[in-house]
């Protein structure tokens, strides 16, 4: 954890992006849980860091907001696919 300079927040993963005939499992929804200090619009352009259980470490950086941004969850993309495994995992936003 090194390479966290400074937390901005902490998240859920909630689940892949998907269409009506398609998931985008490089693009996933993020629950942010502790962004009561900050708006979620402002979060747009952030790192996101999540680690499995064997010691990967997937990096991915939010781009937009899902909905109008009162939910608090944001769409996030990655370079390496995450598994599904990830689902309900604890991301850190940096």
């Amino acid at each position: 954890m090194s390479d966290v300079t400074e937390l901005k927040a902490l998240g859920i993963v909630l689940g892949y992006r998907r269409g009506s005939s398609r998931q985008y499992v490089d693009q996933v929804y993020i629950k942010v849980l502790l962004a009561s200090t900050t708006p979620t619009h402002s979060l747009i352009g952030r790192k996101v860091r999540l680690a499995d259980g064997y010691g990967n470490v997937y990096l991915g950086k939010i781009v937009r907001v899902h909905g109008s941004g009162k939910n608090g969850v944001v769409i996030a993309v990655f370079n390496r696919n995450i598994p599904g495994q990830l689902i309900g995992a604890e991301a850190i936003i940096f």
